[in-house]
């Protein structure tokens, strides 16, 4: 009957069937349809149609559309290089068997919602004009979409991906939603999108990702076994050397990826290569010290140049910032200018909050063996830890006097500041008030016995004296650089002084080794392997 059918609506110049308005609702097919090359020019209705053996609409164009929704294909459907020129309606489908849609070309609307592929599904080199639904559909089988492009947005929610699955590398102009998908098997995504979307996305074993143009949102996600989400920084390839092609991206400003937020994440399984963190929310998230970072990973930075509060100019150090700190930093009521405030989400951080996160980022580094970039994560922990409103004042002071002399034994140039600043003063008081206008000469004193006999000297020395002229000489210059250099390696001049030049050598010997052993101990930080 369909043989019978297809001849009488055979075009005689193409040879090829011609249909106007073709209605195959609830029909059944119980041998192969070879459907190949068919024109329909009106919008077909096989919806709750079954295709008991297999079906073949290569090369077929649909003008109009399509409409299998809810139809069954217990055989192999192929769809192979098909034109859809209207919206495709796939939803709630059910192939038994595998699914071909190789090299087929979508110019509107795609519906696969609540499909079910129980064999492979493979969509390569599929085209996608218009947005594509695969909502709450289940791949039982294996799922292919290398060489799939997408011109706007491809939405995967709540899909199941029971066995392996090979996303990519696809382009996607739009965002590809994989939100509250589910994959079983191990999975590879090798995606170039405007926006990866995956919260709450549980990955249930081995993943990869490698991705180019993403901004990547990981809001709870939950993965059982390592993920890596990794940079690509050429252009992916195909299977026959030729690269994909990525004009639908070309108004991006860059291929790098961007991490949106890992919140809710648990990071102990979690691998970062080559991907920008500067706006990403770290709060949240569940063994951070566990997180690993490889390749060349970016924080944002602090304000680089001299910024004006007020009347007053302030420079920040440069470092590895939380993009919750500039959010944080940036609302508080005279902010200097030049912090991050356009990050989405942050608003409830505050130091209290971000000090763990700090301490965990510190951790991670340190068991990466990054000695400098633990360093400027312990900065930003002591940093909260200052700006916390649960310290007692007594602590608030001590931490301001460390971050002051030496930004937490971290800055060598602040330490050396304030020594090269406390010598000169010492030296400048001992000029002043600590040496004596000259060197106290010794004396013997005794009484000889008149018949002879045992003579007893007692030597004195007379008491230092200030001098009453000129203080501030060469020659008492020298002297009293003599015992500041001394004082810096905790070591006696020998030199005479005045009772108030003794406690001024004492108060040195005190401090200005400190000094040097925090500029010594912040320089050891950044050379440190």
């Amino acid at each position: 009957m369909l043989a019978s059918l297809l001849l009488a609506v055979c075009d005689l110049a193409t040879g090829h069937p011609r249909f106007g308005i073709a209605d195959f609702c609830s029909a059944t097919f119980q041998a192969g349809a070879d459907f190949g090359s068919a024109t329909f020019q009106g919008r077909p209705n096989f919806r709750r149609a079954t295709f008991q053996a297999g079906v073949d609409f290569g090369l077929a164009t649909f003008q109009e559309g399509v409409n299998f929704d809810s139809a069954t294909f217990q055989g192999l459907a192929s769809f192979m290089s098909a034109s859809f020129l209207g919206s495709a309606d796939f939803g709630s489908a059910s192939y038994q068997s595998d699914a071909w849609f190789m090299s087929a070309s979508f110019q509107g609307p795609a519906w696969f919602m609540s499909a079910s592929f129980l064999g492979s599904a493979n969509f390569d080199s599929a085209a996608f004009s218009g947005p594509a639904w695969f909502m709450s559909a289940i791949f039982r089988g294996d799922a292919w979409f290398g060489s799939a492009t997408f011109q706007t947005d491809a939405r995967f929610e709540s899909a199941v991906f029971e066995q392996e699955v090979s996303l990519g590398p696809l382009v996607c102009a739009g965002r590809l939603k994989l939100s509250g998908a589910v994959f079983g098997g191990p999975a590879t995504l090798l995606i170039a999108a405007h926006r990866l979307e995956c919260r709450r996305t549980r990955w249930s074993s081995t993943a990869s990702l490698q991705l180019r143009y993403a901004t990547v949102d990981f809001d709870h996600a939950v993965f059982e076994y390592p993920l890596t989400i990794a940079a690509q920084a050429a252009a992916f390839t195909l299977l026959d050397g030729r690269a994909i092609d990525e004009q639908m991206l070309a108004h991006a400003p860059d291929a790098g990826v961007r991490i949106a937020t890992l919140r809710g994440v648990d990071a102990a399984h979690l691998v970062l290569a080559d991907v920008d963190l500067a706006g990403c929310l770290l709060l949240g998230t569940v063994h951070l010290d566990q997180l690993r970072l490889e390749g060349a990973c970016t924080f944002d930075t602090t304000p680089t140049a001299v910024q004006w509060r007020g009347r007053r100019p302030v420079r920040f150090t440069p470092r590895r910032t939380l993009a919750e700190e500039q959010h944080w930093r940036a609302s508080r009521p005279g902010a200097a200018p030049g912090w991050n405030t356009a990050v989405l989400g942050a608003w409830r951080a505050g130091p209290l909050q971000l000090a763990p996160v700090y301490r965990a980022l510190r951790k991670a580094f340190e068991d990466g063996k990054h000695e400098p970039g633990a360093a400027d994560f312990y900065y930003g922990e002591m940093e909260m830890r200052r700006h916390a409103d649960d310290i007692p004042r007594s602590e608030r002071g001590l931490l301001t006097a460390y971050w002051a002399l030496s930004g937490y034994g971290l800055r060598a140039s602040r330490a050396l500041c304030w020594l090269a600043a406390t010598m000169l003063v010492t030296i400048v008081l001992l000029m002043g008030f600590g040496l004596p206008q000259d060197t106290p000469k010794q004396q013997a004193t005794g009484t000889v016995p008149a018949g002879g006999g045992k003579v007893t000297f007692e030597i004195g020395k007379d008491d230092p004296l200030n001098p009453a002229g000129d203080r501030f000489t060469g020659k008492r210059f020298e002297k009293a650089l003599s015992v500041t250099l001394n004082s810096v390696v905790f070591r006696s001049s020998g030199q005479d002084l005045t009772t108030t030049g003794t406690y001024i050598e004492m108060t040195s010997r005190l401090v200005e080794p400190a000094l040097l052993a925090l500029a010594v101990l912040a320089v050891r930080g950044r050379i440190k392997r």
